[in-house]
């Protein structure tokens, strides 16, 4: 056995914190690395040690493994956690790591590399009896192969990227006609997160839950599983919302796939902790392999809230050569856990990720907080969105939800748009209550769930217009008796909604009207961000912080909410916004698909942009000429940047 000391985790955000905190539970000293995008973030403050390794890109910074390596040798670091995603499942770190004479906190390289492939690792699979999905996995990836083999299999189909996994790379083709430019989309998504641009082709199976299995291995072949994980709730192929164990299965089918997965991680001499991912058909029992991820998982607090296993922990222990000090039958499942990831991103608009400076982050007590973010803290473009993970436990399924969404519904995440009213809409959909919510509940119900999140309170618009009166310094409102009774126009967004409303100051009492609604409150005082107030007689309070032409709001007992592009101007109605494709988040252009002088149609794409993961079309508005093209592949753009001008056909 050979003991660490101290170690370098190759991450960042969230999941860099996590593994520091148990690092330094084991008195294990810590080095973080860093770009230039976090030079100030948690986990750069949280370390014992930090070093710079490049730019704000993450090929130039946490993809750099001799840049890594280098930063272990500089601090005397005689371990790496890769932590998940950048590094994590590629062999040739783990390999780097073992030639520099480091403990690799993970699998060896071999089993890495041998599930990292996944037409390779559907072979494996095959040849070790483990059930896959109907696909195709060969080496002919001409794009003619690969639309033949789609039809041969049977729409609909699923595009998956080969080299990676977590969404990147992946798309649902139901019509032959979109074919061909799914496996275009899907192979520059695959190449740019991978650098590999090869594909797998799977049947898609509707209606099925994605049922995962932790897997456990020690250096003496000793392998056992801790149950199951339902992450069945996902957008975009992202998980949402996880839980453990699953709704739907049983025991004996917990025995099944505990066994399938036990056979997979050990087809490939697996060490470490690492999951094996199914797709469940709930009606039948029948399971299929998706993949096996050769790493610790985003959702992992799920099942060591429920089995009490720290498996950061187990991890190190297994790296230092321990064995495994209890066997399959003391695997206990106490109660239930779900996982919420809570995103800075706006649901009700395609769940596009949102920048800027958390003016506030506190989650109530009772449930646990995993987070790479405090009060202060920005939320980059370079990097995933994702705020925190929130955590909750109870003796039954629907006591854990009944705290989640109390816990969802207390936090406080300020200065940026988040998922929040989304989450606590799914946590409380019938479907998903009684277990029942597949991988396409979300987006079947998509505008349902986003229904509670766009209604625009007229006591939020009265909230937002305290926070933007000029008279509002330093929390007094002395001088509002100059405006008494002037009806002032307001025009406001939420999400998508945009509404036109007015409101009169009379003193300390703001009034304020928005489609056909009205409120009334009664400043009582407001300070430090805090606002206490009157309205209708009674007593309230809420967070209320202005960040330029936003206001966020936070009242006890709601999700937080964020009324932007807040203005006095009356609405163009020429129309002339339609003349124009604006960037909808901060990020990379991707392709441009339009020339100056091309006829366009209506919702015909015009380009493609990427930013933390997520690549969008941008499309026209209407049908016209494209009279300008103000970007070119490869630019980065803020958002709301022109990218391409409209002129009437004509």
């Amino acid at each position: 056995m050979r003991r660490i000391s101290k170690v370098l985790i190759a991450n960042r955000g969230e999941i860099a914190c996590r593994v520091m905190r148990t690092a330094q539970q084991r008195g294990v000293s810590t080095v973080a690395v860093f770009s230039d995008a976090d030079a100030n973030a948690l986990h750069v403050r949280m370390a014992g040690e930090a070093v710079r390794i490049g730019g704000p890109a993450p090929a130039d910074s946490y993809l750099k493994i001799d840049a890594i390596i280098e930063a272990a040798r500089r601090t005397g670091a005689d371990a790496v956690h890769p932590g998940y995603g950048f590094l994590a499942e590629r062999a040739d770190f783990a390999d780097a790591c073992a030639a520099a004479g480091l403990i690799f906190i993970g699998p060896p390289a071999a089993a890495i590399a041998a599930m990292g492939d996944k037409a390779a690792a559907k072979r494996l699979m095959i040849a070790a009896g483990v059930p896959t999905i109907p696909g195709y996995q060969d080496e002919d990836q001409s794009d003619a192969r690969l639309i033949e083999a789609a039809q041969e299999i049977g729409l609909p189909v699923m595009l998956k990227a080969s080299a990676g996994g977590g969404g990147r790379g992946q798309r649902v083709v139901a019509d032959a006609s979109d074919l061909a430019d799914a496996i275009v989309s899907a192979r520059r998504e695959s190449l740019g997160a991978f650098g590999d641009d090869r594909l797998i082709i799977e049947k898609a199976v509707a209606g099925a839950r994605h049922v995962e299995i932790q897997i456990i291995a020690d250096g003496s072949g000793k392998t056992l599983h801790l149950g199951e994980r339902d992450c069945s709730l996902q957008r975009r192929r992202q998980k949402v919302i996880e839980e453990a164990p699953s709704p739907v299965v049983t025991p004996n089918l917990r025995v099944a796939m505990g066994a399938a997965a036990v056979e997979a991680a050990r087809a490939v001499g697996y060490r470490s902790i690492g999951t094996v991912e199914f797709l469940l058909e709930p009606d039948t029992g029948a399971f299929y392999f998706l993949e096996m991820n050769t790493r610790i998982q985003v959702e992992h607090p799920v099942t060591e809230m429920v089995t009490g296993f720290d498996l950061v922990d187990l991890q190190f222990d297994i790296a230092e050569g321990q064995h495994l000090p209890f066997d399959q039958d003391d695997v206990r499942l106490n109660g239930w856990a779900i996982e919420a990831r809570l995103y800075a991103e706006d649901a009700t608009r395609g769940f596009l990720p949102q920048t800027g400076v958390l003016t506030a982050f506190d989650a109530p007590h009772g449930v646990r907080v995993d987070a790479g973010v405090e009060t202060g803290d920005a939320v980059s473009p370079h990097y995933d969105p994702m705020i925190a993970k929130l955590i909750a436990h109870g003796p039954t399924r629907e006591a854990a939800i009944g705290r989640l969404a109390a816990a969802i519904e207390g936090t406080a995440a300020l200065g940026v748009v988040t998922n929040a009213p989304f989450l606590i809409a799914a946590l409380s959909h019938p479907a998903f209550t009684e277990g029942r919510a597949n991988i396409g509940f979300i987006e079947a119900n998509l505008d349902e769930l986003n229904a509670g999140a766009v209604a625009i309170d007229p006591i939020d618009v009265a909230l937002a217009a305290v926070a933007l009166s000029e008279y509002a310094a330093h929390g007094l409102l002395a001088g509002w008796q100059s405006r008494e009774g002037a009806a002032t126009p307001l025009r406001l967004r939420c999400g998508d909604e945009v509404a036109d409303g007015s409101v009169v100051y009379r003193r300390e009492r703001v009034s304020a009207t928005v489609a056909g609604a009205s409120a009334t409150i009664e400043v009582m005082d407001w300070r430090d961000g805090v606002i206490r107030f009157l309205e209708n007689g009674h007593a309230r309070s809420a967070r209320l912080i202005r960040n330029g032409s936003a206001v966020d709001i936070k009242r006890p007992g709601e999700p937080a909410r964020r009324l932007v592009d807040i203005t006095y101007e009356v609405a163009d109605e020429s129309g002339s916004l339609a003349d124009m494709v604006r960037a909808p988040m901060a990020g990379a252009i991707t392709s441009v698909l339009v020339t100056s002088g091309a006829a366009v149609r209506k919702g015909q794409a015009v380009a493609t942009i990427e930013a933390m993961k997520m690549e969008q079309k941008l499309v026209s508005p209407r049908d016209g000429v494209v009279s300008t093209v103000s970007v070119g592949a490869g630019d980065q753009v803020a958002i709301r940047a022109p990218i391409i001008m409209l002129e009437k056909i004509g």
